[in-house]
C-alpha cells in the first residue's frame, strides 16, 4: 500500500506512526515535508509548521538538521533544498558502503540490528547497505538480523531488502543475539543510528545498547554506519539524547499491565568499535576524532 501526505498533519503522522523511518530517511521526508508545508502556508503558519514537522519525533537528529537546513534554504527554494539533501544521502550511503567494505572479514557471519537498508535512508543504507556492498565486493558473509521487537522492523523490512539483494540470511529473535554470537562465530556487527554524540555515545534502536555489551563479552568488533549529519556536535554526550517512549499498547497484551517501551537506547562510546562515516573509518579516541568530523570540509553540499 502507498500513502501519500499531502498535508501537514500527515507529514507529522507519518513520521510518528513510523510509517516512515529510519534516521535519514526521516530527514529526507521532513525536508520534503517543509516544501510542502511552504505552498500550502505563510508567514507564522508556515514556521508553525517546519516546527511541528521538526519536534515529530525527539531522538533522530538528522530530522532537525534536515528541516533547520531547508528554512535557511538562501533563496528559499525549500523543494530543491530537499532535493539536494535526497541526492546527497544517495552519495553518503555510496562512501559509507565503500568505506565499510576493508573491515568484513573475507568469509564469516555478521549480526544486524533493525532496519538500515534503502527503506532506511533513502539510499542504499547504512549498516545494511555496508553489508550488501561488501557482499557485492566478493566478501563470502551470511547476515544474523535480530527481529527488533516490538515492531520486527529487522524480521519484515531487513530479511526482505537482504533477499532482494541476493546476501544469505538468518532472521533470530532479539533474545537469541548472544548466543548467536558465540554459536555461530559471529564475525562482527554493525549497526546504524540515530544519534550520536561528541563522545561517541550512540542512540539507536532499543536493544542495541545489549548487543554492545555481548559484543564486548565476546570479543567481536562493534560498528555504527551514519552519516556525518547523525553526529550532534553540539551534544557532549549521550546522557542529554531524548529518549522517545512508544505507545503500550505497541508491547502489552492485558490492559492492566504497566508497560515501559522506550523506543531507544544509549550505547556508551567506549563500546563502539569504530563509526564508518561518507569520510571514512572514525576510530578512538572519539573526544578528538569525532570534533575532527565536524571541522571537515562539507564537500557533498559544495558539490551542488
Amino acid at each position: 500500500m502507498i500513502r501519500r501526505a499531502t498535508t501537514v498533519d500527515a507529514v507529522v503522522d507519518a513520521i510518528q506512526t513510523l510509517a516512515v523511518r529510519g534516521a535519514p530517511a526521516i530527514g529526507i521526508f521532513g525536508a520534503y515535508g517543509c516544501a510542502l508545508a511552504a505552498r500550502l502556508h505563510e508567514g507564522t503558519e508556515r514556521e508553525r509548521a517546519f516546527l511541528r514537522i521538526r519536534d515529530a519525533r525527539p531522538t533522530a537528529v538528522n530530522l532537525a538538521w534536515a528541516v533547520d537546513r531547508v528554512r535557511a534554504s538562501a533563496d528559499g527554494d525549500y523543494l530543491e533544498e530537499a532535493r539536494a539533501i535526497h541526492r546527497e544521502q544517495v552519495e553518503v550511503d555510496r562512501l559509507i558502503g565503500e568505506a565499510a567494505i576493508e573491515l568484513f572479514p573475507r568469509a564469516g557471519n555478521v549480526l544486524t540490528h533493525c532496519n538500515t537498508g534503502p527503506l532506511a535512508t533513502g539510499g542504499a543504507g547504512t549498516a545494511l547497505g555496508a553489508i550488501v556492498a561488501a557482499y557485492r565486493a566478493g566478501k563470502q558473509l551470511h547476515v544474523f538480523a535480530g527481529e527488533t521487537r516490538p515492531l520486527l522492523q529487522g524480521a519484515r523490512l531487513t530479511m526482505y531488502e537482504l533477499r532482494a539483494a541476493g546476501v544469505p540470511a538468518t532472521l533470530i529473535v532479539d533474545a537469541a543475539a548472544a548466543l548467536a554470537m558465540r554459536e555461530k562465530k559471529i564475525a562482527l556487527a554493525i549497526v546504524g543510528a540515530d544519534r550520536i554524540a561528541r563522545n561517541g555515545d550512540v542512540a539507536n534502536k532499543i536493544g542495541t545498547y545489549g548487543l554492545a555489551i555481548a559484543a564486548a563479552h565476546h570479543g567481536i568488533p562493534f560498528y555504527v554506519a551514519a552519516p556525518r549529519s547523525t553526529f550532534d556536535f553540539a551534544l557532549g554526550s549521550g546522557d542529554a539524547i531524548p529518549i522517545e517512549e512508544r505507545r503500550p499498547d505497541e508491547v502489552r497484551i492485558d490492559e492492566a499491565d504497566d508497560v515501559y517501551n522506550p523506543a531507544f537506547d544509549v550505547t556508551p562510546g567506549r563500546l563502539v568499535t569504530a563509526f564508518v562515516t561518507e569520510y571514512g573509518v572514525i576510530r578512538p579516541p572519539y573526544f578528538e576524532s569525532i570534533p575532527d568530523l565536524e571541522s571537515r570540509a562539507d564537500f557533498l553540499a559544495a558539490k551542488r
